[in-house]
């Protein structure tokens, strides 16, 4: 198995983080995610506009 360099790069990270989430079979939205995103950000009423785009429609 090939060693990682002692600084990664955050592509490398980012893939990484992907890897192990589809490996727990995690199927999250990106809006979902981008909404959470902007949560934490403060920015509450884009991320309720957000949320109004992934409800479903009955």
């Amino acid at each position: 198995m090939a060693q990682r360099p002692f600084f990664s790069n955050p592509l490398d990270q980012q893939r990484d983080q992907l890897d192990s989430c589809w490996e727990l079979d995690c199927d999250i939205d990106p809006l979902i995610l981008r909404a959470r995103a902007l949560h934490r950000r403060g920015d509450v009423n884009w991320a309720l506009g957000l949320e109004q785009e992934v409800l479903p429609i009955v």
